[in-house]
């Protein structure tokens, strides 16, 4: 078997460790390693002879050298040592650590001996190299070896190595029973740095798992900062609260959520109101490399033991690395599944109630699930929190209207606001106040591209132009008696039909404007996916932001969900149809969707609206007026009757070809109405199905 061999970071010299002197003797003469140790010229480790008073025989030569006589006084030395170190103890550091280990977790005089043992094979090479000459051991042979070593009867051995055992269930110790091996490596302890720690530094218990378990950060948030997962803190709240006071078994609460969204937060925020120390099991060590999935769950059963007895919170960050680590294509278990009985019975057990931590659901064993007491999402804050949010962490560094453009970004969690105006105010005076701003904007819309969101927009996308009025929209329904309608009741369905550019998107970000409410805009491609399962998800997630928010939805594009269910060629189609049904069924708030498409939607779908208006072209008179403002805007002469004839009979203009024709103004001046028309005509007749306006100026 490989060794698990390490360099030691201190060693004592044996001289001066009595103990050491004992093994040594012992593992030569009760173990029978003499006859390795001993050979016909001299003895394979000089080093250990010399250690236990042999120097004398080092240095024979080949000739004087005696094997038996060699052998008759490594048996006196052992006789000897028996008597005059048998009562000798561990160095003083290791024993007072252990000693502290021991009333906190509760070992027995037999596990700390065990403990003391493997800590010192750890840091002493010579006893680690003079047990490697009793070969590879069996967990059986394992036990009997260190009943000989420590003078213990090897029943009490095998009872404090057992899976039950406080070693054990505290991860102090335990004994690798996967196969044979040498000593050191059947027996495991805590971590990588623990054997260093113990032996040669005066820490307080946290301190000596520094590497395994550390304590949390104060919380720099508060209740009120998680004002948008209020439903779910209503229950989760009290009920932390009773289960601490109680000492209440096997609670468990599973957050998830994208990265940056505060899960970690909301633990240190939990743990401050409630008066509790707050502890995490560590995801790297000392020397910041990963800790694998099995050593956290190690981490975690070590935690359990050290800290139940005190009003605490345990947080498992990135459990991800337990619960989704195996490999579903090439067969590999999670570590979660592959040891299935004792996570189910560690969360059923476990004494100290602890927060876990993902940043998605998605993989997770069901199974596992349902074990949990309480499982809620931790989404983005709503846009007036964003907006708070974004205000505190950037004070003094950006104005009103900065930090209401980088909240509208619907994915922006308090991670990235906080970290960006972290690095921002430590450069600000190389920086300047403009620069300062720039610098926010850049890290912030940098990171969200980095999370597969889009970029901060340089301008409000959702803002309607400095001339829109919705006397300029050709529908059949009364736009302004809906939006009165709709301010009073506060929640309906509406389905917006018609060409493009007739303005159905316009008239849903005026009507949020008209109801001062938020507005969420979702065209398809915010919501498709290529991944199965992951567009339910997102019209789902649609939804409940708005919901959340108090926010008009607006869906753009929705003939993509709502296709005829008859006609599907794939489940995903119908599935899809059935999801988008459910969440606007649920809804209580105003749902605006727009189709160009209305001819091939579900019929159940169209059911579900409670008003579908049919948004046209442009008559003649709203044509005209529309016109005239635009002359006005763009500060050109008032039409001549024959310009104004000539727009009348463009019968298929809308108010879009007329916002495309105020964006080309910007860089292509319009000059005189004839330009102005001509522009119209050039939107007009690019249409599908146009026909060419006769009469055109020239």
């Amino acid at each position: 078997m490989p060794r698990n061999r390490r360099t030691p970071a201190c060693q004592h010299s044996v001289d001066t460790v009595p103990l050491i002197q004992l093994w040594l003797v012992r593992l030569l003469i009760g173990l029978g390693t003499h006859r390795e140790f001993i050979t016909d010229h001299g003895f394979s480790n000089d080093g250990m002879a010399q250690a236990i008073g042999l120097g004398n025989w080092v240095d024979c030569t080949r000739q004087e050298f005696d094997r038996k006589k060699v052998l008759t006084e490594i048996r006196k030395v052992h006789r000897a040592f028996e008597v005059r170190f048998k009562d000798t103890v561990a160095p003083s550091i290791l024993r007072d650590n252990v000693d502290r280990l021991s009333k906190l977790v509760g070992l027995s005089p037999t596990d700390c001996r065990i403990l003391e043992f493997a800590v010192l094979i750890r840091n002493e090479s010579l006893l680690d190299e003079a047990c490697d000459r009793l070969g590879t051991l069996s967990s059986t042979k394992v036990c009997h070896t260190l009943s000989v070593l420590l003078d213990i009867q090897e029943t009490e051995i095998r009872s404090a190595l057992s899976s039950n055992g406080i070693l054990a269930k505290s991860g102090l110790v335990a004994v690798d029973r996967s196969g044979v091996s040498y000593l050191l490596s059947k027996l495991d302890l805590l971590s990588n740095h623990f054997a260093d720690l113990i032996a040669s530094s005066d820490l307080e218990p946290v301190g000596l798992l520094r590497d395994t378990v550390h304590r949390g950060s104060p919380a720099t948030l508060t209740i009120s900062d998680y004002q948008h997962i209020d439903e779910s803190l209503r229950i989760l709240r009290p009920f932390l609260k009773k289960s601490i006071a109680t000492g209440r078994k096997g609670v468990n609460v599973y957050v998830h959520g994208a990265p940056g969204t505060g899960k970690s937060e909301l633990a240190r925020t939990l743990a401050a109101e409630l008066g509790c120390e707050l502890f995490e099991v560590a995801s790297e060590d000392a020397e910041g490399d990963p800790v694998t999935g099995e050593r956290r769950l190690r981490a975690f059963r070590a935690a359990q033991s050290f800290f139940g007895q005190r009003p605490a919170l345990l947080v498992f960050d990135e459990v991800e690395d337990v619960f989704n680590d195996g490999d579903g294509l090439f067969g590999r278990k999670s570590t979660a599944q592959t040891r299935k009985a004792w996570i189910n019975r560690m969360l059923e057990e476990n004494v100290v109630p602890t927060i876990w931590l993902s940043n998605s659901v998605r993989g997770m064993d069901p199974a596992f699930i349902r074990r949990f007491d309480v499982v809620f999402e931790l989404t983005v804050p709503p846009k007036k929190q964003r907006e708070r949010i974004v205000r505190d962490a950037c004070s003094g560094m950006l104005d009103d209207q900065q930090v209401s453009r980088i909240a509208q970004a619907q994915s922006l969690a308090p991670a990235v606001v906080t970290r960006a105006a972290s690095v921002a105010r430590s450069i600000s005076d190389e920086l300047g106040p403009s620069g300062v701003s720039h610098a926010i904007n850049r890290l912030i819309s940098t990171t969200l591209e980095a999370q597969g969101h889009g970029p901060l927009r340089k301008n409000d996308a959702n803002r309607l132009p400095d001339i829109y009025d919705p006397a300029f929209i050709h529908a059949d329904s009364n736009l302004e008696q809906v939006a009165i309608g709709l301010m009073e009741s506060k929640s309906g369905r509406l389905c917006l039909y018609g060409p493009p550019g007739t303005g159905k998107t316009a008239y849903g970000r005026w009507l949020a404007e008209r109801m001062e409410v938020p507005l969420i805009v979702k065209r398809a491609s915010d919501l498709m996916s290529k991944w199965v399962g992951e567009n339910e998800k997102n019209i789902a997630d649609a939804f409940r932001q708005a919901e959340d928010d108090g926010a008009l939805l607006l869906i753009d594009e929705v003939d993509s969900f709502l296709q005829d269910r008859r006609g599907a060629k794939a489940s995903w189609e119908s599935s899809l149809v059935n999801e988008m049904l459910t969440q606007m069924e649920s809804f209580s708030g105003v749902f605006v969707a727009s189709t160009n498409l209305m001819t091939g939607l579900d019929q159940a779908a169209l059911r579900r609206f409670d008003l579908k208006v049919k948004f046209g072209f442009l008559r003649p008179d709203q044509s005209i007026e529309l016109f005239l403002r635009h002359c006005k805007q763009f500060a050109i002469a008032l039409p001549s009757p024959s310009v104004l004839a000539q727009v009348c009979q463009v019968k298929n203009l809308t108010p879009g070809d007329f916002a495309a024709v105020a964006r080309q103004h910007r860089f292509r001046r319009i000059s005189s109405p004839e330009a102005l028309f001509a522009a119209l005509v050039a939107e007009s007749e690019i249409k599908e199905g146009a026909k060419s306006v006769i009469g055109f100026l020239n």
